[in-house]
């Protein structure tokens, strides 16, 4: 959704024309007996020196816009770092110790969602979770297909938030949030029991340039016909081999994938969260045609874009149409 860019470009515009340091905003949208969601904004850059901090609760991140680097140690392993993305997931486990740095780009925006330690070992149980110890194996879950639905129905919802009066919490809003918070928690707990601790070992160099890539991606600079391998190893000055094999290193995805599934996630999220027609919005975000976009969902989603609209939207707290 183009609103949710646009906050973390006003928020960094003014922190250039005020010439403060990059500091980090948030504001509650939903919370209850053990969970709490949050939107989080940040407009650290380069130039700020990252600082450690602490997990007081198990923490699950949808990040939104921008990007950094999230360096935290694994139990039992030693400290580790990986490329936050848009459409990835941060995991956190409660008392970790993590900083998040922003060397190569400036400012992201996320969605935050905390579970009280008790609160989430019985979520995870009745997730079917049979691991002696609770705590993640990994730092971040990339952008992958069975989170999308999870991802565009936030992104809807928080949409929906910023339309509304936010000084008061509607009882509805927080029924939609805590009902995305547990779904979110529970699939996520199934899925990285099948993931690898392992973690990206690129150089800073080849970070500094994948990064430039992604923000120019999502910055909507490139062309359709600047959004092939080669030119997007040209923009990284790196070779089609050499990028191919970094980008998917640190994203955890293709350059195709990534780019085709950080379409499909706003497409969804529109579909969501607004009444526009299908064919306009799959346009709007890049697709060339619409049977070509209907098969690209489908596969993606599980189902066509109508029937996801209609099944959806009241999932996520929008307006029937």
């Amino acid at each position: 959704m183009a609103k949710i860019a646009v906050a973390l470009e006003q928020a960094l515009k003014q922190r250039a024309s005020n010439g403060e340091a990059g500091h980090l905003t948030s504001r509650v949208l939903a919370q209850g007996n053990g969970w709490t969601v949050q939107d989080v904004l940040c407009t650290s850059g380069p130039q700020d020196h990252p600082f450690e901090e602490r997990h007081s609760a198990f923490n699950l991140v949808i990040v939104l816009a921008g990007t950094f680097q999230y360096r935290a140690s694994l139990p039992g392993r030693r400290a580790a770092a990986e490329l936050m993305t848009p459409g990835s997931l941060l995991l956190g486990n409660a008392g970790q110790h993590f900083e998040c740095g922003h060397e190569h780009g400036t400012g992201d925006r996320c969605l935050s969602f905390w579970y009280a330690p008790d609160y989430f070992e019985r979520l995870a149980s009745d997730a079917g979770s049979r691991a002696v110890t609770l705590n993640f194996q990994v730092l971040r879950v990339p952008p992958v297909r069975i989170l999308s639905p999870f991802i565009a129905r936030a992104i809807a919802s928080l949409a929906g938030s910023e339309q509304a009066d936010g000084s008061k919490l509607s009882s509805s809003a927080n029924v939609v949030w805590e009902e995305l918070s547990l779904q979110l928690a529970a699939q996520t707990i199934r899925l990285v029991g099948g993931l690898s601790p392992q973690t990206a070992n690129a150089s800073p160099s080849s970070t500094a340039r994948v990064t430039r890539v992604v923000r120019s991606i999502e910055h909507g600079q490139n062309r359709e016909s600047s959004l092939s391998l080669g030119s997007l190893a040209r923009e990284a000055g790196l070779s089609p081999y050499h990028f191919l094999r970094v980008f998917e290193q640190l994203t955890g995805v293709t350059p195709h994938q990534y780019i085709l599934r950080s379409r499909l996630r706003k497409t969804a999220a529109r579909l969501l969260a607004e009444s526009t027609k299908i064919l306009d919005v799959a346009l709007d975000c890049g697709f060339r045609d619409l049977s070509g976009f209907n098969r690209s969902f489908r596969a993606e989603f599980g189902v066509p874009p109508r029937q996801f609209r209609l099944r959806e939207r009241s999932e996520c707290g929008a307006p029937q149409i």
